[in-house]
């Protein structure tokens, strides 16, 4: 164990070396971690970080990793994971630490008969990504259900009400601080009705497990839906009717355009039921998903003079 290792083990953290990013990521590729810490305990999690800060070390605090594109290269540096993971029910609000499973989380608000998150069963990845991400299905985001969450800004623990938050589509104030890292969180949930909630939660788990199998090494959605408040008026003329939906356009009916529909690259592929649906078969490498996300971009911004934006995040390119 390297000396910087010894000294996170020391400080309480699990620590090992050398851990390949596939068994970290929804996508199954990427070289080695040089080092993994990880910790369930808040107080261990923030010494870790501070010590890496000091020292200078490349870093990065990493969760479920379902919307990451790791490089093949791997991470030099240490990769910090909170695994903290405690759900619970307050007097108003339900607590939750960043390291829970978003479908834990959908699953205890639901058996509380608490409305608003049902829609987001089968998201992969921990809450706190979810939260960076103001991840959302079915016209709901997790965004506007937070009425606070605490985060460690490098220096102190501080805390954000939901409009500090920032949240817009697919995005917060955390995306834009990457140094910021999530910790816990309170959300302000109304209350539902329980059966109908978990009826409508088995609609949406066939639906999303028929187009994102568990077992299908992909990240979901690799690009953003388009705001059409931002598009151009010529090619808001020309869509036919019932493309846009709840004020977006679809970022899969411009790749179906362009042909993107079972496009392949290597081990790397476009899913032929849905153009904004790209895996690994199973042989793919991080160049030839980098190298097919680009290709798909350049034809849409030839075809259509928009330049898509990906949901996916990269690391240790």
């Amino acid at each position: 164990m390297t000396e910087f290792a010894q000294q996170l083990h020391c400080l309480g953290l699990d620590v090992r070396q050398g851990v390949p990013l596939s068994e970290m990521t929804r996508f199954q590729m990427g070289g080695a971690a040089e080092i993994l810490a990880e910790t369930s305990e808040e107080a261990l999690f923030v010494k870790a970080v501070r010590a890496v800060r000091a020292i200078g070390v490349p870093w990065l605090a990493l969760g479920g990793g379902t919307n990451l594109i790791a490089s093949g290269e791997g991470f030099r540096g240490v990769i910090l994971r909170y695994r903290g993971a405690r759900i619970e029910m307050g007097e108003r609000y339900v607590h939750v630490e960043s390291g829970a499973e978003l479908q834990s989380l959908v699953d205890f608000t639901i058996a509380q008969g608490l409305a608003g998150l049902h829609t987001m069963t089968r998201i992969p990845g921990w809450v706190g990504g979810a939260i960076y991400g103001n991840a959302g299905a079915y016209g709901h985001s997790i965004g506007t259900c937070i009425e606070g969450v605490r985060f460690f800004d490098g220096r102190v623990l501080r805390g954000l009400d939901r409009q500090g938050c920032e949240f817009a589509y697919r995005d917060s104030i955390f995306k834009r601080n990457k140094d910021w890292i999530i910790l816990s969180a309170v959300l302000a949930l109304p209350p539902g009705d329980g059966e109908a909630m978990r009826r409508r939660a088995e609609e949406i788990r066939s639906l999303r497990d028929a187009k994102y199998p568990p077992t299908m090494r992909c990240a979901g959605s690799i690009f953003k839906n388009l705001l059409v408040a931002g598009l151009p008026k010529d090619l808001m003329l020309s869509l036919p009717p019932g493309v846009v939906v709840e004020g977006k356009l679809p970022a899969g009916w411009l790749l179906e355009q362009v042909g993107a529909k079972g496009m392949r690259r290597g081990g790397i592929q476009v899913a032929a039921y849905h153009a904004n649906t790209v895996y690994n078969d199973g042989g793919g490498t991080p160049a030839e998903l980098c190298g097919l996300i680009a290709e798909l971009k350049e034809l849409v911004r030839e075809r259509f003079g928009i330049l898509l934006e990906e949901e996916v995040q990269y690391v240790g390119f």
